[in-house]
């Protein structure tokens, strides 16, 4: 009897993605929720950054 080994990452990986299947609908990106909500706050996050930014250096008037 052959000493039985363990599957490699690729293969454990490849038969997850057989099994799961396609994504139903289009354009969908982020299955995952908590994804989602970190890449939307983020992206926020940077923008209320720079207008702050932009307001303090306006109302300074640093040039």
């Amino acid at each position: 009897m052959a000493p039985l080994r363990r599957k490699s990452i690729e293969e454990r990986i490849a038969e997850r993605q057989a099994q799961r299947g396609a994504l139903e609908g289009k354009g969908k990106h982020f299955e995952h929720g908590p994804a989602k909500f970190i890449f939307v706050f983020l992206i926020v996050f940077v923008v209320l950054g720079h207008l702050l930014g932009l307001i303090l250096l306006m109302m300074l008037d640093i040039t």
